[in-house]
């Protein structure tokens, strides 16, 4: 369990990613605050780090309404800012390390996790300057969303032969935390950048298979650290995540799918990797 200041910090955290996936953005936005507060106070975020938050998130809500050039000179200030925060490159942030050194089962690798405060906002900033983050809705194309498991129940049995995973059924103790951090703090984030917002701002210009090509491809490079295997298999994952969202019209479709995708690895494979 966390400890109750922390608690407060992470729930309220929680609560605000819920209530905007929602489209409620104002009591969403409030809850940001009150988290933010909360982590200031508690010194899990720095003086400078909130100002730079802050500047980012109004610079966001300003955004919709710019004109051009300015509106397209502030987008690309808040993509430079999002990127910042998911490789955790602004300092003042003092993220929760929750597992430390952890095995998922005996013939995984040791793992690491960490609750993250500067990734989620990467959410908020990016649901203020692009209007249709959320996507926009309609009719859902459950048959070919169905079919999409089966490329991606692909990829973890393709890991599976070439030895970078092994069958290992069961969850650890630690899977509620595990699912928690993954679904609202790892998958939303990275589902707006990667698809609510470059996806969509690439397909406005050109053809939707371009902007689920680029984000593919971006969502491969940013796995950079674990290697080109790992990274042809995040693309490919990404490519299936965007399909999600095209066929849906909804970013939670794709977000669902991905944390899915993420926990099956994690119920049914060793995690993240097989010991050698």
């Amino acid at each position: 369990m966390l400890p109750l200041p922390d608690s407060l910090i992470w729930g309220a955290l929680t609560l605000a990613v819920l209530l905007c996936l929602a489209r409620q953005r104002l009591p969403g936005l409030i809850l940001l605050g009150v988290a933010l507060l909360a982590a200031c106070y508690l010194d899990h975020l720095s003086l400078f780090a909130l100002l730079i938050t802050l500047a980012g998130l109004l610079l966001a809500w300003r955004t919709p309404s710019l004109p051009q050039p300015w509106r397209g000179a502030a987008l690309t200030l808040i993509l430079l800012w999002a990127i910042a925060l998911m490789l955790h490159l602004i300092p003042g942030f003092s993220n929760l390390k929750v597992l430390d050194q952890v095995l998922a089962g005996p013939a995984s690798v040791p793992f690491n996790m960490y609750l993250n405060l500067d990734k989620p906002l990467v959410f908020f900033g990016l649901l203020l300057a692009w209007p249709t983050l959320l996507g926009q809705g309609g009719a859902i194309r459950w048959r070919a969303l169905a079919l999409l498991l089966l490329p991606l129940a692909a990829l973890l049995v393709t890991a599976w032969q070439l030895g970078a995973l092994k069958p290992e059924v069961g969850l650890p103790h630690w899977w509620w935390l595990f699912a928690l951090n993954n679904l609202l703090f790892t998958c939303v984030a990275e589902e707006a950048l990667f698809r609510g917002f470059i996806q969509q701002g690439v397909a406005t210009r050109s053809r939707r298979r371009l902007g689920i090509l680029v984000a593919s491809l971006l969502f491969g490079a940013a796995h950079l650290a674990g290697g080109p295997l790992l990274m042809l298999f995040a693309a490919l994952a990404g490519a299936c995540y965007g399909l999600a969202f095209q066929f849906s019209g909804r970013l939670s479709i794709a977000i669902a799918i991905h944390f899915l995708f993420n926990f099956a690895h994690l119920a049914l494979f060793t995690y993240p990797l097989a010991s050698r």
